[in-house]
């Protein structure tokens, strides 16, 4: 925790118990120089205890609860977080829709990236939706890097025709032309490549990777060619000393089945992960429950494209209202760093 914080905490205690003290002796003052029995006396101050009980536990809390949180926040600067609730503000409704579940502000506050900083996204898709938000916050002091997953990996989509996979081929070059017209005249420099094919000029010069929602198709596909373990690799090598893997990932409770929560359902634990970023050399640095939602809880049968916003509740069935109602998946957002 920083100075600064541990400093605004002791003095929140410290002014907490300042209020209740001089609250507490102007009632003795004034129930003294009340015309009242010892009787009433006691009555009204534990009135006036039980009243404000609840407004200093929740001060307390409050509190500690930001000791909890900012021993693992990675904490971005004021003027980060004033520029990352400006770009959010001037996002299109449909963007803000899904920051109700997606919380983007406290998770990229959680991973610690500003403005200015050397990003790879994982997965960004064609105007992909955390891009949006990365673009014009990153800033035209930053870098923004594309990594599509493997061009190996696309055959095993039943999805992937022999076309899209064709166009595979030329999609660094088709996403920096798309992106730099989306990003404008104020966006950061951009780059692209599929993983495993990183190249030689960015090994070592970015300050995080973000897989966000990425990581169970390398984890299903993983036994075929290593694509989660070599893309972890990868991943590390292209990082400055002390740069950060954030991840946000649908996530299995831990008392689930392995075969079920190995990726070809969406879903991973968050005890794989962490195994599988430290033996990737990465140290584990915290995690957060920012992105979670207790009311997703997937179990055999079910996959994490049922829910929104891939699932179709169109029939308007009772199954359809129930899992709209629970929303975006269950995420882990876990934070890792490469050792300095």
């Amino acid at each position: 925790m920083k100075d600064k914080e541990k400093s605004l905490n002791s003095r929140n205690c410290f002014y907490a118990t300042v209020v209740l003290t001089h609250l507490m002796d102007s009632l003795n003052t004034h129930t003294t120089n009340l015309e009242l029995t010892m009787t009433k006396r006691l009555a009204l101050k534990k009135q006036f205890l039980k009243r404000t009980s609840v407004t200093l536990t929740s001060l307390i809390f409050a509190t500690f609860t930001s000791f909890a949180y900012s021993a693992t926040d990675g904490h971005i600067s004021g003027s980060a977080d004033k520029q990352l609730t400006t770009v959010l503000e001037s996002l299109s409704d449909e963007q803000k829709a899904r920051y109700e579940f997606r919380n983007p502000h406290e998770t990229l506050a959680f991973f610690g990236i500003e403005p200015g900083m050397s990003v790879g996204e994982v997965l960004p898709g064609n105007n992909g939706w955390y891009t949006k938000v990365l673009l014009p916050y990153i800033g035209s002091e930053g870098q923004l890097v594309g990594m599509d997953y493997p061009i190996d990996l696309w055959s095993n989509f039943g999805f992937m025709t022999p076309e899209r996979i064709k166009a595979k081929e030329t999609w660094a070059a088709d996403w920096v032309t798309l992106t730099t017209e989306l990003a404008g005249e104020k966006g950061p420099s951009l780059n692209a490549y599929a993983l495993q094919q990183m190249p030689q000029d960015v090994e070592g010069t970015l300050d995080a990777v973000l897989f966000i929602r990425a990581l169970h198709n390398l984890a299903r596909f993983n036994e075929k060619n290593g694509f989660l373990d070599k893309s972890l690799a990868e991943a590390f090598q292209s990082l400055k000393p002390g740069g950060i893997v954030g991840v946000v990932q649908h996530q299995a409770r831990e008392d689930r089945p392995d075969d079920w929560a190995d990726g070809n359902n969406g879903y991973l634990k968050k005890s794989f992960v962490i195994k599988k970023m430290k033996a990737a050399g990465f140290e584990f640095v915290g995690s957060s429950d920012i992105n979670a939602n207790a009311k997703d809880q997937a179990t055999e049968g079910d996959n994490v494209w049922r829910l929104a916003p891939s699932g179709d509740f169109s029939d308007g069935s009772a199954k359809s209202i129930a899992l709209k109602a629970i929303g975006e998946s269950h995420r882990m957002t876990l934070k890792f760093r490469k050792p300095k």
